[in-house]
């Protein structure tokens, strides 16, 4: 076993403490007026004192503790090993029988030796916690004493910063100290408080989601502070844990992240082929990277993009080389093509992501390209996974298919009822397909292509302004990761034709987001302006997650509910794509809003 030259150190110095006290607690009996006779019988019973509590030491332990991150746990060890060497230190001198040995060194040394060695150890921790302050920057603790203790603990080992203090909720807690660390005042005190000592970053300890930790962003976002919190859970085996992260905009949703069924997730995938359509897009490449880690034995990735394959293809082989893949450049408009894959490949799920989703862009001029990605590209993927057998196909749609008021929405509603349809097809045809037919609905994709994140931050880099469409305009949010694990639940617990939606937790106002971003980029309003432009062609203020007329039940999963809708089951996909080649390559817009009325009787044009 290796031995450190620290801990060589450290079992010199504590077994001269350990002899050091022997001698003390003789002269202590004595009213240190100590006898030659006496030291005599200290001096020849001072080898048994050594030899009992070395033992200890190695028995216990003691010698492999680092004194610079001394705790209560190191100092209960330590208790223990002088006890255990107190106990054969007795144990060793009344078999020797030494002459007239003074009974009461017995108690008296081991309380010493206790005494000393948690003395020099927390000497020690403080002299270098102290030293370790002077140089790290100053750093105010933003929550209660509860949701303050596992930061404080985690910045000990944190030279790069130092906490100064806790501003904490509960008014109660003013005055009080944890670790050390005063609590200097409460939360709205911050701007006071930080000016007075010199402190440019907060961080809050309070958990994500919490009501605590909006307060503090509420209240602390004003004050020109650099926001920070704790890393990730995924970050603490790295050697950077200690390390404080910047707040970034998923702390921002107002809830706790979705926990979701990871050990049923890797039972469906582990070992199975998966296909992903739209594969190089935000959610797409997300569901990849999920899907890799589950242990999926294949991934097949096909996206229109060149540039997006390569870029996935690049990013999964550094980060799972022994995975299996295969990439295609390939058109979900071009049925052919997508069968083609399919029956090559013989996935197990398929996951359809490739779609058009920018709400402006869809609702001029290029209406029809919205129904031949959004309903055509659905149709014939979903028709794919049947005819090659997959067990699941999994559309991802969205919120603004609920009651939609724009092209957009609606091509996203026509896409669930062909899905629906698709598998009426199947069942009609007596064809025994194992495939279950599921759509999954969700809000907006903090950060993804296409959404108001990427457009804000861009805005502010240029020094704003920062353009929203109204006020009042609120949208419900979730991240990347949980977008894509909330599609591989659905695909584990779903049935033919359901359509699933997620609890979302409160709304966002976008302006409020917008004011957000501004403040944890370290600007001010007066300095990145929010200017309003009114709504957009099918543009709505509130977007929904299911329609007036829809309810919803349980599902085993407490954030994931199945929306019990209509199914239009007069709708023949034939008759759909016969319309579709009927419009031609360049069909009038109304055209187009007049046959999406006649298809999907919720859809109202305009706001």
């Amino acid at each position: 076993m290796r031995i450190r030259s620290h801990n060589i150190y450290q079992s010199l110095i504590d077994a001269s403490l350990i002899l050091l006290a022997w001698w003390l607690a003789f002269w202590l009996r004595f009213n240190l007026d100590l006898t030659d006779a006496y030291e005599d019988i200290a001096l020849r019973t001072s080898i048994w004192v050594v030899i009992s509590y070395a033992l200890a030491w190695f028995v216990i332990g003691v010698q492999r503790q680092v004194w610079r991150y001394t705790g209560l746990p190191e100092l209960r060890q330590t208790m223990i090993a002088v006890v255990v060497g107190a106990l054969a230190t007795s144990a060793c001198l009344l078999m020797v029988r030494s002459p007239n040995f003074p009974r009461a060194v017995f108690l008296l040394h081991p309380i010493l030796v206790m005494l000393s060695l948690s003395g020099v150890r927390a000497g020690w921790r403080s002299f270098l916690e102290r030293e370790k302050t002077a140089i790290g920057k100053p750093l105010l603790i933003l929550g209660s004493m509860q949701e303050a203790s596992d930061a404080l603990r985690a910045l000990k080992g944190s030279l790069q910063w130092h906490a100064i203090g806790i501003l904490s909720p509960i008014g109660t807690e003013n005055g009080s100290s944890l670790l050390g660390i005063p609590v200097l005042g409460g939360l709205e005190e911050i701007s006071p408080i930080a000016e007075r000592y010199f402190v440019q970053t907060a961080l809050i300890a309070a958990p994500t989601g919490s009501d605590s930790r909006l307060e503090a962003l509420n209240l602390t976002s004003d004050a020109g502070l650099q926001l920070m919190t704790m890393p990730h859970p995924d970050d603490w085996l790295r050697q950077d844990a200690s390390t404080p992260r910047r707040i970034e905009l998923h702390d921002l949703l107002g809830r706790q992240p979705i926990a979701l069924d990871i050990k049923g997730l890797a039972q469906l995938f582990s070992g199975q082929c998966v296909l992903v359509t739209g594969a190089g897009g935000s959610i797409g490449s997300e569901l990849c990277r999920q899907l890799a880690r589950l242990g999926t034995s294949r991934l097949v990735c096909v996206d229109i993009s060149e540039y997006a394959v390569y870029a996935l293809e690049q990013e999964l082989r550094a980060a799972h080389p022994q995975l299996q893949t295969s990439y295609y450049t390939a058109n979900v408009r071009e049925a052919d093509r997508i069968e083609a894959i399919a029956r090559e490949c013989k996935p197990a799920v398929v996951f359809h992501a490739a779609a058009y989703k920018h709400v402006p862009l869809m609702e001029e001029r290029n209406t029809v390209e919205a129904l031949r990605t959004n309903v055509l590209g659905t149709y014939n993927v979903a028709r794919a996974a049947g005819l090659c057998g997959a067990q699941r196909f999994v559309l991802i749609s969205t919120d603004k298919a609920v009651n939609p008021t724009n092209v957009m929405g609606a091509s996203k509603r026509m896409a669930e009822l062909m899905v629906q349809a698709v598998a009426r097809d199947f069942v009609a045809a007596g064809l025994a397909v194992p495939t279950q037919f599921l759509s999954v609905r969700f809000g907006n994709v903090l950060g993804s292509s296409g959404s108001v994140v990427p457009l804000f931050t861009a805005q502010i880099a240029k020094g704003g302004p920062i353009t929203v469409t109204h006020p009042d305009i609120v949208r419900y949010f979730m991240t990347i990761p949980e977008a894509a694990l909330l599609v591989l639940q659905a695909g584990l617990m779903g049935e033919s034709g359901q359509i699933f939606v997620l609890d979302m937790g409160e709304p966002v106002k976008i302006v409020d987001l917008a004011k957000m971003m501004v403040r944890l980029s370290g600007k001010t309003e007066q300095e990145i302006p929010i200017h309003f432009t009114g709504l957009r062609p099918g543009e709505k203020l509130f977007e929904e997650l299911l329609a007036d007329d829809e309810t919803t039940q349980a599902t085993p999963h407490p954030k994931l509910r199945i929306a019990n809708i209509a199914t239009h089951a007069d709708l023949r996909t034939a008759d759909v794509l016969a319309d579709l080649q009927a419009f031609g390559a360049n069909p009038q817009d109304a055209q187009i809003r007049a046959w999406l009325r006649g298809q999907v009787p919720e859809y109202k044009n305009g706001v």
